[in-house]
């Protein structure tokens, strides 16, 4: 059906709407003064409205900064030609928390009485962007790993000299209780041995075993509890549908540590840290799809992120704090890598997430050319 019509067949309450409402990709109409007409169900999800809340209001209305869009429509109309905009980030004002990445391609259509309406297909742009940030980063871990191996060389002497002498300290300690401090020192010695010796040894695959990744959280979380600052606040947000997974236990936690360690100085002596777990079905990590996977996400209220190191932020060396190593989010990342997952973030002043993207059932992937 021509689009001149379908305006006609929206004014007499017609059927084109629920043929609109089958597409998956997101479809608004406009009148000559670029006020909303109808939109289908695609559309009302991307822009978190509904259609009677939208109908009869300027287009633009409907977020909070429209200024680039707006301009773009303008063109579209007064010039009478298609005009597409890639990228556009959109803040609905329903839910101003949350910033949608969208491709608009505007088309204007002549009216009989020569005022032209509008036509505009909406995209969400975020699974497109996270494919290419994802095969990017992938391409480029491998030079990572090469110099993240030659530090855990250099890191693996000292660990034997630090486990030797909380021995020799745990021998000449009179009470019981006080050797459990020289136990924590060698346990954990042990465990960072043991990560040194699979990052040195980059063909062995991981000691997956099942595990409860609730139960990491809790001993990630009793660990930051011991450092954070008297105002900092560490939450838990659980879900409980997460079912178990296969994982390396020693190489998780150690990934998770990393983050919420960077949580910790981003929020300074005050501020808010949440642990969060979701069971993800049918969604990509990468390329491959998984019918059941868990998103483990670490949230702080810091400054966030700053904008020019964002595009390298998990590349070895690259930190914003004067003393940082800026090696944590590389090894995170290498470590969550090899248990076939991804670290990914999302950062904005008083809102900062890193997720942890893992795959629950491995033998349920596949690999597909879709949009992560």
């Amino acid at each position: 059906m021509a689009v001149e019509r379908l305006f006609e067949s929206f004014a007499a309450h017609s059927d084109p709407a629920e043929l609109l409402d089958a597409l998956s990709t997101g479809v608004v109409l406009l009148d000559p003064a670029l006020s909303v007409l109808h939109l289908n169900i695609a559309a009302q999800s991307l822009m978190a409205v509904g259609l009677n809340q939208a109908r009869g209001r300027a287009f633009c209305d409907l977020f909070t900064d429209c200024a680039n869009l707006h301009i773009a429509l303008l063109r579209a109309r007064d010039t009478g030609e298609v005009v597409t905009e890639c990228d556009l980030a959109l803040r609905p004002i329903s839910t101003l928390k949350d910033l949608r990445i969208v491709d608009v391609t505007m088309t204007p259509v002549d009216s009989p009485g020569g005022a032209r309406r509008m036509v505009l297909e909406l995209a969400d742009a975020e699974p497109r962007n996270r494919l290419n940030r994802n095969n990017a980063l992938r391409a480029r871990l491998e030079s990572s790993r090469m110099m993240i191996r030659q530090l855990a060389h250099e890191i693996k002497n000292p660990l034997g000299g630090v486990r030797g002498a909380a021995q020799l300290l745990a021998r000449q300690l009179p009470a019981p209780e006080l050797r459990e401090y020289t136990s924590v020192i060698i346990n954990e010695t042990d465990r960072l041995t043991s990560l040194v010796d699979t990052m040195l040894s980059p063909a062995r695959p991981p000691r997956k075993a099942a595990l409860n990744v609730h139960e990491v959280c809790e001993h990630v979380h009793r660990l930051l509890i011991a450092e954070a600052s008297l105002g900092v606040v560490i939450e838990r947000d659980y879900d409980p549908s997460v079912p178990e997974g296969r994982f390396d236990r020693n190489q998780l936690v150690q990934a998770l540590l990393n983050l919420s360690r960077n949580a910790l100085q981003a929020v300074g002596e005050s501020g808010r840290i949440t642990l969060r777990t979701r069971a993800l079905t049918q969604t990509h990590i990468g390329i491959v799809r998984h019918r059941l996977a868990v998103r483990i996400d670490i949230v702080d209220n810091g400054p966030g992120v700053p904008e020019e190191i964002r595009g390298t932020l998990f590349y070895p060396l690259v930190t914003a704090r004067p003393r940082g190593t800026g090696l944590g989010l590389a090894v995170a990342q290498e470590l969550i890598n090899r248990n076939g997952g991804l670290v990914e973030f999302q950062s904005e002043p008083g809102n900062t997430v890193f997720s942890v993207r893992l795959p629950l059932i491995a033998d349920n992937a596949m690999t597909s050319g879709g949009a992560a």
